[in-house]
């Protein structure tokens, strides 16, 4: 859990991840859609990624990847991030985290 904290302090966008997971890669593309610049931890390609994987799942993250955290709070993974977005209200998490600055629709 510390080395989460860890990874996401003073980062507004980080999205946990497996380069070869799909809802990884829709994810990451729906938050740089916005404009973010999203800090992507690939853990499949760290030394430590099992046990940031079994961090996240003790955060509550399932599946592990992908997760997403904006401004140093957990959000989810997919259906949470594409819930969010449906609801209009993932501009503004991101506009509070100080990922993006402005939103147009």
């Amino acid at each position: 859990m510390e080395m989460v904290t860890r990874l996401i302090a003073d980062k507004p966008v980080v999205i946990f991840s497996k380069s070869s997971c799909c809802m990884s890669h829709t994810v990451k593309a729906l938050i740089c859609s916005f404009g973010a610049n999203p800090t992507v931890i690939e853990i499949d390609k760290l030394p430590n990624g099992q046990q940031i994987e079994r961090a996240l799942v003790q955060l509550g993250c399932k599946p592990s990847v992908p997760a997403v955290f904006i401004g140093q709070q957990f959000i989810g993974g997919a259906n949470e991030l594409f819930s969010l977005n449906i609801q209009n209200e993932l501009a503004p998490l991101l506009i509070g985290a100080r990922a993006i600055f402005i939103w147009a629709r």
